[in-house]
């Protein structure tokens, strides 16, 4: 695919499980991310989402595989605000709170681990060769960005029914498990993001942050 965004991989997945199916979505993205061990952006923030269908909620994960989505970034940078002091590296491998120098160097894998790091090397994979898309700095990244969507009938392997009631069984079963002190409540993947769209719509306005809303305003001329 070429110089395609898809916006929030999470929309996608959702849509997918809504019609009874399990969907898969990966997005590749510019280099942004080191490998662990290094400190030099190779990979993407490179996304992923898997919706399931449930007799309840549909159950959506949506997730980058770095430490913090690009945009987190942009947000902090314009808002003046730092960044967690541990997610990113400068230009010369430091790490930083500064969302500017994290920019022009690199963030890490979201668990700052081997294993964050392999999964977003999948997803490279996935987003990269297999499509035809630029990959690991290879090829014309600055807009020949991949992107991966499948889907699974759960028709294939199970009853879809009794497989989207044991899937709602399970949700259920899981809003009650034992809570550490101090919390109030256990959520689940996209749980919290489908609560603040309910608020949203039901008020029609989005919480925006002051410097952002004026480089908007500054882009719409």
């Amino acid at each position: 695919m070429y110089d395609v965004t898809v916006g929030a991989l999470g929309y996608w997945a959702h849509e997918i499980a809504t019609e009874g199916l399990i969907g898969y979505v990966f997005a590749g993205s510019p280099e942004t991310v080191c490998m662990h061990g290094s400190y030099e952006p190779i990979f993407g923030t490179n996304p992923l989402a898997i919706g399931i269908p449930s007799s309840g909620n549909s159950l959506v994960l949506d997730m980058a595989t770095a430490a913090m989505a690009y945009y987190g970034l942009i947000e902090a940078k314009t808002a003046g605000r730092k960044i967690p002091a541990d997610i990113a590296y400068d230009k010369d491998g430091k790490l930083t709170d500064d969302p500017g120098l994290a920019m022009d160097g690199a963030l890490r894998p979201f668990d700052k681990s081997y294993k964050g790091a392999g999964l977003s090397m999948m997803v490279e994979v996935l987003t990269g060769p297999l499509v035809g898309a630029s990959f690991a700095g290879i090829g014309e990244t600055e807009t020949n960005w991949g992107n991966l969507i499948m889907v699974l009938d759960p028709e294939m392997l199970v009853d879809k029914k009794t497989f989207m009631d044991n899937v709602e069984a399970m949700q259920k079963r899981l809003k009650t498990v034992k809570k550490l002190p101090g919390v109030k409540e256990i959520m689940l993947p996209s749980e919290r993001g489908d609560k603040l769209i309910k608020q949203r719509l039901a008020s029609g306005e989005i919480e925006i942050e002051d410097n952002l809303y004026k480089k908007l305003q500054e882009a719409a001329g």
